[in-house]
């Protein structure tokens, strides 16, 4: 469930209007910049960019980098970004890093529906001329180029229906690559990429049925190299992607420092679909809300917007 809370009467062009008003003159007016942006869904947002396009000539988000900075003006562009957009740049930027951010690449590949991860890679060939694919094979390599070009090139279905025959039978090939440590085996990357997420609760349930723990239980009982690292964050992805961004959220809150764009990363990309269900497994986890541990983390209006974004407690 959303945690965001959208206008229900807007005028586009007068949202564009007091956005230009805002960054008038000497300063900016953060507090109005907030109250519009914070308050409109995904597809408001983009009929006000369009609306400041059109009646400025000048793209929004160009505006706003020239008036903000920082993680508030970080946090505000991402917002203002079609959805597929962002996702598509926020891969960019993990694989450009010194040594890429795989675990931003799994999460954005295992936790949309195929017709969302489909739309994030045509935005991404729009953006930057080449396929998604041929960026992650190119800045990637050995075992987890595999999985990472396996993860984002399949198109799975996406139905309730799921075959618990297959289950039972890829829960024991499961359970033996565990066992021999081959977890890097085509079997082992073809079931994770390919099945349903239904398809796949059903294996991991019956996994942990016939032989009393998890899999990422028995991916851990190994050493923990970068591969197997990014493999256990493919399953926890898939398996229950609430509860891991809970953890993502809880390790940033930790360490802003280095983690602040985890941070912005999760409130902003999941305000307008399931932040509800992570703010309740971040308390059930921390035993203090998500948005207590914001309030005494962060500051200014970069505070002030994210907690907009996760709404009342």
């Amino acid at each position: 469930m959303a945690s965001l809370i959208d206008a229900k009467d807007f005028s586009p062009i007068e949202d564009a209007e007091t956005i230009m008003n805002a960054c008038k003159g000497f300063g900016t007016n953060e507090t109005a910049l907030i109250s519009i942006l914070a308050n409109r869904d995904a597809a408001q947002r983009k009929l006000v960019r369009l609306a400041y396009q059109e009646v400025y000539h000048q793209d929004l988000i160009e505006l706003l980098k020239s008036e903000l900075s920082g993680n508030f003006e970080r946090a505000i562009i991402l917002w203002i970004m079609d959805p597929a957009e962002r996702e598509a740049t926020l891969i960019n930027e993990a694989l450009k890093k010194p040594t890429p951010d795989y675990k931003v690449i799994i999460e954005i590949a295992c936790t949309k529906n195929p017709e969302e991860l489909l739309a994030v890679k045509r935005s991404y060939q729009s953006l930057y001329k080449h396929s998604l694919e041929e960026d992650v094979a190119s800045q990637t390599i050995g075992d987890i180029r595999k999985l990472l070009i396996a993860v984002i090139s399949t198109y799975k279905f996406d139905g309730e229906e799921f075959d618990e025959n297959v289950a039972q039978s890829e829960a024991n090939i499961l359970h033996q690559l565990i066992e021999r440590k081959a977890f890097n085996d085509d079997e082992m990357i073809r079931i994770l990429s390919t099945r349903s997420k239904k398809q796949l609760s059903a294996t991991f349930n019956i996994f942990k049925d016939l032989f009393g723990t998890t899999i990422n239980k028995g991916l851990l009982a190994t050493t923990v190299d970068e591969y197997v690292g990014v493999l256990r964050t493919t399953v926890r992805c898939i398996n229950d992607p609430q509860r891991y961004l809970a953890k993502v959220l809880c390790n940033a809150l930790n360490d802003l420092v280095n983690e602040d764009d985890a941070l912005n990363r999760v409130i902003v990309t999941r305000a307008e679909k399931d932040l509800k269900e992570i703010k309740d497994h971040f308390l059930e986890r921390n035993n203090v809300s998500i948005q207590d541990s914001v309030d005494r983390k962060t500051w200014g209006n970069y505070k002030t917007f994210l907690l907009q974004l996760l709404g009342k407690e």
